[in-house]
C-alpha cells in the first residue's frame, strides 16, 4: 500500500490536483466566513462554466490566449529562461496585428495570414531584445522583461491615439478589416439561411452566437508541435540541453549565447500570436487605451507553473484558467459573492503548486515507514 501511495505521490499530475483542489478548499472556507454558501458558489461557477454550449465556447475563447502565452513561457523554461515577458510581447504583437489589419486590405487567403506573421515578429523581435541582451550581457532577463513589459503598454497607449488609427471618440483604434477575421461563419451568421440552421440545431447555434475562432484548434496544435519540437528534433536537443547544464551544454560544442538568442525569440513569436489571434478572433479586433495589464501573458506564467512545464499540459490548465475566470463572474450575479474569490483561488492554486516538492518529501517518508515496519 505504501509502495502505491509512494508512486501516487511522485506523479506531477498528483501535486497538481492536490493544488486545485487545495485552492477550492481555501476558496470555499473564506466564502464560508464571509456569509455565502460555498456549494451555491461552486454550483453557479459550474453551471456559469458548462450550464450552455455558449458559455463552453465562451470558456475556450477565453483560455485560448493564456494557453498560448502559458506555451510561450513553458518552451523558454525548458532552456531555463524565465519569460516574464510575455504580457510585454502579447501587447507588442497585438499592436503590430491591428496596424497591419488597418492599414492593409487583401483578400482573406493573404490578410489573415499577414496580420499574423505581423503579430509574431514584434512578439519575436520583443523577446529577442531580452534574450540578446542575456546572451551578449548577462543581464538577468526577469529584470530586462519586467521594463519591457511597461514599455509595451505605454507604446500601445501612444499608437492607439495617433491618427491614422485612432477612432474618434473611443479610447481605441479602428477595427482591423474585416477579410482579417478569423471568427467561425462571421459572414454567413448574419444571413437567413443562418438563422434557420440555429433555430433547428439550438446546441450548435448557441456556440455560434459567440466569437468561437480558430484560435483553440492552433493552440492545440501548437501544443502538440511543440512537444515534438522539443523531444524529437536536433535543435529541440540543443535548447533542452543548455536547460539542462549550460555548461556541459558548452563544453559539447553548443552555442549557449545563440541558444538564449533564439529561445527568446521562439517565445516571443508564441506570445505574439496569441495577441493577433485575439485580435482577428475576437470583437472589437482593434487595440485600446489600457489602464493595466490585461493579464493575459502574466496568467500564462502560472498556466505554465501548474502545467509543470509541460506543453500538452498547459491545454488543460489553460482551460482550467478559462473555466475560471469566465464562469466566475457567474459567482458575483448568482450568490452575490465578490468575483475576486476567483482571483483567491487561482492564487492559492499557485502557491500550492509552489510546494510540490513536499509530496516527494511524503512519498519518501512512507517509503521509510513502510521499510521500517518490514
Amino acid at each position: 500500500m505504501n509502495r502505491t501511495m509512494e508512486k501516487l505521490l511522485k506523479k506531477p499530475i498528483t501535486a497538481t490536483i492536490v493544488s486545485i483542489i487545495l485552492g477550492f478548499i481555501v476558496a470555499a472556507l473564506i466564502l464560508t466566513a464571509a456569509g455565502y454558501n460555498p456549494l451555491e458558489a461552486f454550483g453557479a461557477l459550474l453551471r456559469g462554466t458548462m450550464g450552455r454550449p455558449k458559455y463552453v465556447a465562451n470558456v475556450l475563447i477565453k483560455g485560448t490566449p493564456i494557453i498560448i502565452t502559458g506555451l510561450s513561457i513553458a518552451f523558454a523554461y525548458k532552456m531555463g529562461l524565465f519569460n516574464i515577458g510575455a504580457e510585454g510581447q502579447y501587447i507588442v504583437g497585438s499592436i503590430a496585428a491591428t496596424i497591419v489589419g488597418i492599414l492593409c486590405d487583401f483578400p482573406p487567403a493573404i490578410q489573415i495570414p499577414l496580420i499574423i506573421i505581423a503579430g509574431m515578429a514584434a512578439g519575436a523581435l520583443y523577446g529577442g531584445i531580452a534574450g540578446y541582451l542575456k546572451a551578449r550581457f548577462g543581464i538577468n532577463e526577469v529584470i530586462t522583461t519586467i521594463m519591457l513589459n511597461w514599455i509595451a503598454l505605454y507604446l500601445c497607449n501612444f499608437i492607439s491615439q495617433i491618427a491614422p488609427f485612432y477612432k474618434t471618440g473611443t479610447t481605441g483604434t479602428y477595427a482591423i478589416n474585416e477579410s482579417g477575421f478569423t471568427v467561425l461563419f462571421s459572414k454567413w451568421k448574419t444571413s437567413e439561411a443562418a438563422a434557420d440552421f440555429i433555430a433547428g440545431h439550438p446546441l450548435i447555434g448557441d456556440m455560434m452566437r459567440t466569437d468561437f475562432n480558430i484560435g483553440i484548434f492552433v493552440a492545440v496544435l501548437l501544443a502538440v508541435g511543440i512537444t515534438f519540437f522539443l523531444n524529437y528534433t536536433a535543435k529541440g536537443y540543443e535548447l533542452r540541453a543548455v536547460g539542462f547544464n549550460k555548461e556541459g551544454a558548452e563544453f559539447a560544442g553548443i552555442s549557449v549565447k545563440k541558444n538564449i538568442i533564439h529561445t527568446m525569440l521562439i517565445a516571443g513569436a508564441l506570445a505574439g500570436l496569441a495577441a493577433a489571434l485575439n485580435i482577428t478572433g475576437i470583437n472589437p479586433h482593434n487595440i485600446s487605451h489600457l489602464a493595466m495589464f490585461e493579464q493575459n501573458g502574466m496568467n500564462g506564467i502560472a498556466v505554465a507553473f501548474i502545467a509543470g512545464g509541460s506543453p500538452i499540459g498547459c491545454i488543460f490548465s489553460g482551460l482550467l484558467f478559462g473555466g475560471l475566470l469566465y464562469g466566475g463572474q457567474s459567482i458575483q450575479y448568482e450568490v452575490g459573492a465578490p468575483s475576486e474569490i476567483i482571483n483567491i483561488m487561482i492564487g492559492t492554486i499557485v502557491f500550492f503548486v509552489a510546494l510540490t516538492k513536499i509530496l516527494p518529501t511524503l512519498a519518501e517518508y512512507l517509503a521509510k515507514r513502510g521499510e521500517t515496519n518490514a
